[in-house]
């Protein structure tokens, strides 16, 4: 809406320019008079210019037959060397905007027409020589007319380079949530087999020890409990079709120093500090934090230059936050997102701290090199 009243609000003041200065015009020049014929068409002129991206190729149309069917009757507006400037920066307006909004049918039309109206103007005017004919076709109608015709393009090209890309972001979305849900499936697979084993035990031991049975009963209620989060977490995303997962606990946080240990050895300096008390996180929330730095880690070493990085776990009695940064050679550059069997970098993030009701933060630094701060809450 914000962006309608400013284009309204420009359409506006070029129209209210133009009819002024018309009008100054004519009360000015000893050429062109105030006379009734000319104040319309002046008005005539301008005015349509208001719609001139709804409708262009109507204003064109009324552009060429106004300069004609004018200068016929005696009026002024396109008699003298050079004509009115106003009437010339209406020209130029009209016919940039046939050719910027109108398609390529009646853009060709308009343009074709407008050069025949124009010189039909020349023509009852007297003054005909190269120089006009020219003039009126080259400077008012063909020159705008292509710049307009190079830019619909350009804009028409840059608006399929964005559809192209949003799908190609809403593939990356599906695909990312698709193993988001088999990861998860694997937690839950994991936590249902732990119960299976303690529910044995507790069996077995029912009748010789009550303590160590009360023991694996709440075992099996935690685990149930945190196995029941996760199963709803992972009817919230898409979840491919016939794939089939290993039924094998994902890696957390406990793999966080291997996992450094890996970026080193590919070459990223990377300082590990850890903060506050560390505990036992829920399953999913240990998943997805470590992939998080896991992915920041992957995009650092496939998009930034950066030689040296660091990696802030913060342990807090309501959320894990997560702090990483490099020292990246590109200021302002937003890395794009990681794409191969490693997930889809920031889409990736997104989708992982969004599960759980998270904060992301990413961007790039002003001293040069990227950040990604997360966020995941430890209750549900």
């Amino acid at each position: 809406m914000d962006r309608l009243r400013e284009t309204l609000l420009l359409d506006a003041s070029i129209v209210l320019a133009l009819s002024v200065a018309l009008q100054v015009h004519m009360q000015v020049s000893d050429q062109t008079d105030a006379s009734p014929l000319n104040v319309a068409a002046a008005l005539l002129l301008t005015l349509p210019l208001a719609v001139r991206r709804r409708a262009p190729l109507l204003v064109a149309v009324l552009f060429a037959a106004t300069a004609a069917l004018s200068t016929a009757l005696g009026g002024g507006l396109f008699v003298g060397e050079p004509p009115p400037f106003a009437s010339l920066i209406a020209g130029a307006a009209t016919f940039y905007a046939l050719g910027m909004y109108a398609e390529s049918r009646d853009a060709q039309i308009g343009a074709a027409l407008g050069i025949a109206g124009l010189w039909t103007a020349v023509i009852v005017s007297g003054q005909i020589d190269p120089q006009s004919f020219l003039f009126s076709a080259g400077l008012i109608v063909a020159t705008p007319w292509l710049l307009g015709r190079n830019n619909r393009s350009r804009a028409l090209r840059l608006e399929l380079s964005q559809r192209e890309q949003e799908q190609r972001e809403r593939v990356a979305v599906e695909e990312e949530r698709a193993r988001i849900a088999r990861e998860l499936h694997d937690v839950v697979a994991h936590s249902v087999g732990a119960i299976v084993a303690q529910a044995q035990g507790a069996r077995r031991m029912l009748d010789r020890d009550p303590d160590r049975t009360r023991e694996a009963l709440e075992t099996i209620e935690r685990t149930g409990r945190t196995a029941l989060d996760e199963m709803r977490r992972s009817l919230g995303v898409l979840r491919r079709q016939g794939s089939d997962a290993p039924l094998a606990p994902q890696p957390g946080m406990d793999g966080l120093d291997a996992l450094i240990e890996q970026a080193r050895d590919r070459g990223l300096d990377v300082e590990l500090v850890s903060e506050g008390r560390p505990g036992p996180l829920p399953p999913g929330v240990d998943l997805s934090a470590y992939r998080i730095v896991q992915e920041a880690l992957t995009n650092t070493l496939k998009h930034a230059g950066s030689r040296h990085a660091r990696v802030v776990v913060r342990y807090g009695d309501q959320q894990l936050e997560l702090h990483i940064s490099d020292d990246g050679s590109a200021p302002g550059r937003v890395p794009e997102p990681t794409e191969g069997g490693d997930g889809h970098g920031l889409i990736g993030m997104r989708e992982r701290v969004a599960l759980y009701g998270g904060e992301l933060h990413a961007d790039h630094r002003p001293e040069g090199g990227f950040v990604v701060r997360a966020s995941l809450p430890l209750s549900p």
